[in-house]
């Protein structure tokens, strides 16, 4: 008797009804439960061979706007080649402590592979907090000053007094811990403290 072929929208409806993805990691910071992509793969992987299904997990670097970010993309294709596909985006950190460049990449990527996964397979995480911590560091809206800062840095560099540098300085005080403009507002306002040579 021939073998069924099933195209990858009944197998992903199928995966989807009997996937079970539990909470398997602890955030002891901030004392919740959540899954991670392993735990997501752990329990896909059996589904995937009893319906003949794989699945292909792929990373692509794009920069958007000024920052880099990780898109994955989820696959899954049958055993005939039929496929469906669904991506998911996460954005590079600057700089995070204690990483690397190469760690930072990582954990974009793992949160992007995550996302990519709970699309494809309809797993819902709106209401976890996820693997963050919840200290203000990273709860606060991301801000994006690049247009202030240049406007910023303009009155700096056309200042004539120190005392302007200094009310620039309280002007912009949102941005002040913005190591560009501390720089420059340091540097201008001693330039501008030196007495001139007659």
């Amino acid at each position: 008797m021939a073998e069924k072929k099933m195209n990858a929208h009944v197998c992903l409806n199928e995966i989807q009804g009997k996937l079970n993805a539990p909470k398997g990691q602890f955030n002891s910071y901030g004392k919740y439960k959540y899954r991670s992509c392993e735990d997501i793969l752990a329990a896909a992987k059996p589904l995937l061979k009893e319906f003949n299904c794989s699945l292909l997990i792929t990373d692509d670097v794009q920069l958007i706007g000024t920052r880099f970010y990780i898109k994955a993309t989820a696959t899954l294709t049958t055993a005939d080649g039929d496929s469906i596909s669904t991506t998911a985006f996460a954005r590079e950190e600057e700089a995070k402590k204690g990483m690397d460049a190469s760690q930072v990449t990582g954990a974009a990527s793992s949160y992007a592979r995550k996302y990519a996964l709970n699309g494809l397979f309809a797993i819902d995480d709106t209401k976890d907090v996820d693997t963050l911590n919840n200290n203000a560091a990273y709860t606060q809206p991301v801000v994006d000053n690049t247009a202030r800062l240049k406007e910023a840095l303009a009155k700096v560099a056309s200042a004539t007094t120190a005392d302007a540098v200094k009310n620039i300085y309280k002007e912009y005080a949102d941005i002040k811990g913005v190591k560009a403009f501390y720089n420059a507002v340091v540097s201008r306002g001693k330039e501008l403290s030196k007495p001139s040579v007659a």
